[in-house]
């Protein structure tokens, strides 16, 4: 983007986190639904790009069905935005109500004996109420963010994640994260990290709802390195029980799957590769069933495209 676009994203990003949380929650989450509907019936590259990551993953739907899942997968993205924007403001018993898990027992366990844990998560529901409520509830989280561009913007998500508590480490730009994160995990950190995109050319080809696709293998390698478990973990949007229909009426479902055993069988490679496929197993099953939950708006099976598209900061970061 040219100097004076990233200078008009970084205005309206600044001007969104001011701004929407002085409006109230029923409010702000209808703006930003219609913001979604008209989103959707505009299109762009955006809305096609999760169109054909959606038609890869559903293949048994007609084309207005398709279209709907579309639409509801960006109403599921600007709700995500509207959660972001006014995450700064919600005290640590608004996110005990915006919460619920699943298999989280053993997580705990091995939290309460301080052994560190690796999590596997895809670009699904909210990572960032995730976050933030497993820092406030089960353990402070240590994590690796790509950066985006301008610096400023990215600058920006980086105050906003470590005022909630978490710690971020940049994907590029500094020397001997993977080590870091290795000390991390052996002091007993909580570090989980968005796996379903490779963004680092050395990840690792899976099957993928069907697809062959490419993957970080940094979740599986720091597994392996660090002996720690790692366990795939799917976050996704359902409506609160206890609150009228509406937009504003949603909740976070945080999924922990089963620890995925490293066999210590082959090359170290191997093992990585044979990981990073269980949870890739987990999490398409997952996508499969809460599709409008994957905001994955870049290529990420091979042969449909450059899998490592810059991201533009209208995107999920």
């Amino acid at each position: 983007m040219s100097r004076a676009a990233e200078r008009c994203w970084l205005v309206l990003f600044r001007t969104a986190w001011r701004g929407v949380r002085f409006l109230p929650d029923r409010s702000a989450y209808r703006l930003f639904d219609l913001i979604a509907v008209a989103a959707h019936r505009y299109g762009g590259r955006d809305v096609e790009a999760l169109r054909a990551n959606y038609a890869t993953v559903r293949p048994e739907l007609d084309p207005a069905g398709l279209d709907r899942l579309v639409r509801e997968g960006m109403r599921s993205y600007l709700r995500y935005w509207c959660d972001v924007f006014r995450l700064p403001d919600r005290s640590a018993e608004e996110l005990a109500a915006l919460v619920r898990c699943e298999g989280d027992a053993p997580v705990r366990a091995d939290v309460a004996a301080g052994r560190g844990q690796v999590l596997f998560l895809g670009h699904l529901g909210n990572w960032d109420t995730a976050g933030a409520w497993a820092t406030d509830h089960l353990a402070p989280v240590t994590t690796v963010a790509e950066r985006l561009r301008p610096e400023e913007l990215y600058a920006e998500f980086l105050a906003f994640r470590e005022g909630r508590g978490m710690t971020v480490l940049p994907l590029t730009g500094e020397a001997a994260v993977f080590g870091r994160l290795v000390r991390a995990v052996r002091a007993g950190a909580f570090v989980p990290l968005l796996a379903d995109r490779d963004l680092t050319r050395t990840g690792v080809e899976v099957d993928f709802c069907g697809q062959r696709a490419a993957m970080a293998s940094g979740p599986a390698a720091l597994a392996v390195s660090t002996g720690a478990p790692l366990r795939p973990v799917a976050v996704r949007y359902e409506r609160r029980p206890d609150a009228a229909r509406g937009p504003s009426s949603y909740r976070i479902v945080i999924s922990f799957g089963p620890q995925v055993p490293d066999r210590g069988v082959g090359s170290t490679a191997e093992r990585v590769s044979s990981m990073t496929q269980q949870c890739a197993d987990y999490l398409g099953a997952a996508v499969q069933r809460h599709t409008e939950d994957w905001h994955m708006m870049q290529a990420v099976f091979v042969g449909s495209g450059n899998t490592q598209r810059d991201q533009a900061p209208s995107r999920r970061p």
